[in-house]
C-alpha cells in the first residue's frame, strides 16, 4: 500500500506499507504482532513553502501503470507528481539503510525510480482549500480567492475557471478599513456529480450552499441553510454557519454537508433528509464513502473522523422519512466506531483513508492520520461491518489496529492506493 501525507512542516512523506494477507484476514490483538507489518519511506522532501493543506490523488484505471498525485498549500501552487503503482521488489526495499525520522524511530528507505515531479500549476491567487481528481483526466481545485479551477491533465491546461461570488462582510470593516484578508472568502470545499455534470460548493463567510451547471460553468442555484437547521447541528447564534465539507453518495441520489460538529443528509430534491451528529459532541474533521467493495452493495456507509480521534460510521441508505416540520430531522444512528477513547485513542483524526482489500474474506483496510504525527492502520473484517446496526446504547467498536507509525510530523492531510500495478521496461528509460 502506497501512503503519502502532507504536513505543517510542509513535508511531503511517502511511505510504502508491506501488510501480510493474515493480517487483514485474521488481525489479532498483541502488539508484537504490529511488527509484521513492514514501512520503507519513498519520498520525503519540503514540497510547499508553507503548510500543505490538501492533496488528491486520481482514480486507477485498468491499463494505466501509474497515479497523479496534486499537493495543495497555502503558497498558492499546486504540485502535481507521478506516482508508479507497481510496488518495489523484497530486494530493493532491503537494499536502503535505516535512517532516523523525527521521532526517534527508524524506518527503511526504497526510493522509487518512477516517482519524479511533473511541475507545479499557478491557477490561483490565493491558499488552496480543496483538490479532487473525478477522472483521471481532469483536476478540480478550489482556493481562498473564491474560484474553482479545471484543469486537464494531459497538458495541464486550465479549461476554465469558476468564480464563486464574494459574500458581504457581516459585522467585520469594509471598503478601505478592511485590511487584506479579513473579510473571509474562498470555497472550503466542492463535490462533483457522479455525472460530472453537476457541482455543489460551500464558502467561507456564507450561510449556503451553491449548485454549479459543469456544461455551461455557470451558477444553477443557490439552496440557503435555515436557522432552524443550522440549530439541529450544533451550528449556534455566534458560529459562522457555513459548510465546511461536501460528499455525494454513489448513486448521486443523497449530498452531505458537513458542518464544524454535524452534518445533514439532503436528498437530490435538495430537502434536508436527516442530520449526523457524533454523540458525544465533537469536531469533525473529515467525510468519506466507504467503499462499496468492501460491504453490502445494498447499504450506503459515510465514514467522519472526529477531533476525540474516533471514525464514525453511519448508514443513509434507509433514511426516515421526512418529517413536516423542518425543525425536527430525524438522527441518523451510529452503525460503528473505529479507534476513539475506547481503543486507549486520544489525538484527533485529521484525515483518513479507507481502501477495498479483495479476497477470499474481503476486508476493509483504514489509514488514520493523526496530528501528532502517528499513522495507524486498522483492519475492518466485512462481518463485522454487516453484524453493525447501531442499535445499542453505547457505540459498538469495530476492527483491529494492525500497525502503527509514529511519523514526527503534524500531519495534516492524506492520501493512499494499493500498489497493484506491473513495472514495465520502458519505466526505467523514460
Amino acid at each position: 500500500v502506497q501512503i503519502v501525507t502532507g504536513s505543517y512542516e510542509r513535508v511531503l512523506h511517502g511511505i510504502a506499507a508491506t501488510i501480510p494477507r493474515a493480517k487483514l484476514d485474521t488481525p489479532s490483538t498483541s502488539d508484537s504482532s504490529e511488527s509484521d507489518v513492514a514501512f520503507s519511506d519513498n519520498f520525503l522532501f519540503a514540497a510547499h513553502s508553507s503548510a500543505i493543506r490538501c492533496l488528491a490523488i486520481s482514480p486507477a484505471t485498468e491499463e494505466a501503470d501509474k497515479r497523479i498525485l496534486a499537493t495543495g498549500s497555502s503558497d498558492e501552487r499546486i504540485n502535481v507528481y507521478s506516482l508508479s503503482t507497481a510496488p518495489l521488489s523484497a530486494a530493493d526495499q532491503r537494499s536502503g539503510p535505516r535512517l532516523p525520522v523525527l521521532s526517534g524511530a527508524t524506518s527503511s528507505t526504497a526510493e522509487n525510480p518512477r516517482n519524479r515531479s511533473l511541475g507545479s500549476l499557478n491557477h490561483h491567487d490565493r491558499a488552496i482549500t480543496s483538490l479532487a481528481f473525478p477522472t483521471k483526466s481532469k483536476l478540480f481545485s478550489s482556493a481562498e480567492d473564491a474560484t474553482i479551477a479545471i484543469s486537464r491533465t494531459r497538458d495541464w491546461t486550465m479549461l476554465s475557471s469558476i468564480k464563486a461570488p464574494i459574500p458581504k462582510p457581516q459585522g467585520r470593516p469594509s471598503g478601505d478599513t478592511a485590511g487584506p484578508g479579513e473579510i473571509p472568502a474562498g470555497v472550503n470545499a466542492f463535490a462533483i456529480h457522479p455525472s460530472q455534470k453537476l457541482m455543489l460548493s460551500v464558502g467561507r463567510g456564507e450561510k449556503c450552499m451553491r449548485l454549479w451547471n459543469l456544461m455551461t460553468g455557470k451558477k444553477a442555484g443557490v439552496l440557503n441553510f435555515d436557522r432552524e437547521l443550522l440549530m439541529q447541528v450544533g451550528e449556534g447564534k455566534y458560529s459562522s454557519g457555513e459548510g465546511r465539507r461536501l460528499l455525494w453518495d454513489d448513486a448521486g441520489e443523497h449530498f452531505i454537508v458537513g458542518f464544524e460538529k454535524g452534518a445533514v443528509v439532503f436528498g437530490i430534491d435538495s430537502k434536508p433528509k436527516a442530520v449526523i451528529r457524533p454523540e458525544p459532541r465533537t469536531k469533525i474533521h473529515q467525510m468519506r464513502l466507504v467503499p462499496s467493495a468492501s460491504v453490502d452493495a445494498s447499504r450506503n456507509l459515510v465514514a467522519i473522523s472526529a477531533e476525540d480521534g474516533r471514525v464514525l460510521f453511519y448508514d443513509i441508505s434507509a433514511l426516515p422519512d421526512t418529517p413536516e416540520d423542518a425543525a425536527k430531522l430525524p438522527q441518523i444512528p451510529c452503525r460503528g466506531a473505529l479507534g476513539g477513547p475506547g481503543a486507549g485513542i486520544a489525538g484527533r483524526v485529521k484525515d483518513f483513508e479507507m481502501l477495498a482489500i479483495p479476497g477470499e474474506t474481503p476486508s476493509l483496510l483504514v489509514i488514520t492520520a493523526s496530528s501528532d504525527g502517528a499513522l495507524r492502520l486498522w483492519s475492518i473484517s466485512d462481518k463485522d461491518m454487516t453484524e453493525s446496526n447501531g442499535n445499542g446504547e453505547e457505540t459498538q467498536q469495530l476492527g483491529m489496529l494492525i500497525a502503527t507509525l509514529e511519523t514526527g510530523e503534524r500531519i495534516t492531510c492524506l492520501g493512499a492506493f494499493v500498489l497493484d500495478g506491473k513495472g514495465t521496461e520502458d519505466d526505467d528509460d523514460e
